[in-house]
């Protein structure tokens, strides 16, 4: 059902800041900005999805990922039959067509389907080696490790490529395939499981094509970065940027020929 994570809304106080800042820190021009329902957003198309920068509203739901399908009728009929139904009407914007999901039913997070092709890839301003070129993996805090399999599993039919719990990190990592990145959702150990709390967006991996060039122009333009350290994975090469852009701290990181991963 599900081919991959389309795009993350993620708000911003200030669409404009926020832009500049990833822009940098991307090596990428935005490859949109404009209005979306009279609401500011920019968005930056990478090779493997899509971050929207979207102004921040009173009412604001928070991070919203949308999870691309090839039949949009079909996907949420499905979705609907497993437990997760739709919330509202559809959206529509060009030729492109949006559901949202019902966040009682996925553990609280803001999730939606959608149809159609979004823009084409964000120009990169720096040379291609040296610039961010995808998402790695998207970070979920969830309450229930049950709960977390029965959504991204059972529900939304995601592959779960490894599920482990290691009490030296204090975590229990699951790592659902999706399309061409990873969802890697945690549970602290330790912590007594609940559904009564609702999980959360945590974050955002990037993926290189060549961390210590990225590394090498990004602390070379003043951003606070750690040292490049080869991964816990064989092959990979990590960094962090500890701040700088919404989300951070937050890595990037080179995985071996063969694609994305979060196992580093």
């Amino acid at each position: 059902m599900i081919l991959g994570l389309d795009h993350v809304v993620v708000p911003v106080d200030d669409v404009e800041d926020a832009a500049a800042r990833y822009g940098v820190f991307l090596g990428r021009e935005p490859a949109w900005e404009g209005l979306v329902d009279s609401i500011r957003a920019s968005v930056f198309v990478l090779s493997n999805t899509t971050l929207c920068l979207r102004a921040r509203r009173e009412d604001d739901p928070g991070e919203l990922m949308v999870l691309k399908v090839g039949d949009l009728d079909a996907a949420v009929r499905l979705a609907g039959r497993r437990g997760l139904p739709a919330l509202g009407e559809e959206t529509t914007f060009g030729d492109r067509r949006l559901v949202r999901l019902d966040p009682a039913a996925a553990g609280g997070l803001n999730l939606a389907l959608v149809s159609g092709d979004g823009p084409g890839l964000s120009a990169p301003i720096v040379s291609e080696a040296s610039a961010v070129s995808a998402l790695d993996h998207v970070v979920i805090r969830a309450r229930s490790g049950d709960r977390a399999l029965a959504l991204w599993g059972a529900r939304l039919g995601l592959d779960l490529r490894l599920d482990r719990s290691n009490p030296a990190w204090g975590a229990r990592q699951m790592f659902f395939a999706c399309g061409g990145l990873v969802m890697e959702v945690v549970l602290r150990l330790g912590e007594a499981e609940t559904t009564d709390q609702p999980d959360v967006f945590n974050g955002l991996a990037w993926g290189a094509a060549d961390a210590d060039a990225v590394h090498g122009r990004l602390s070379g333009l003043g951003f606070n970065v750690s040292e490049v350290r080869n991964g816990r994975k064989p092959g990979t090469r990590i960094f962090t940027l500890r701040e700088g852009v919404p989300f951070s701290p937050t890595v990037v990181l080179q995985q071996n020929a063969g694609g994305a991963g979060a196992d580093a």
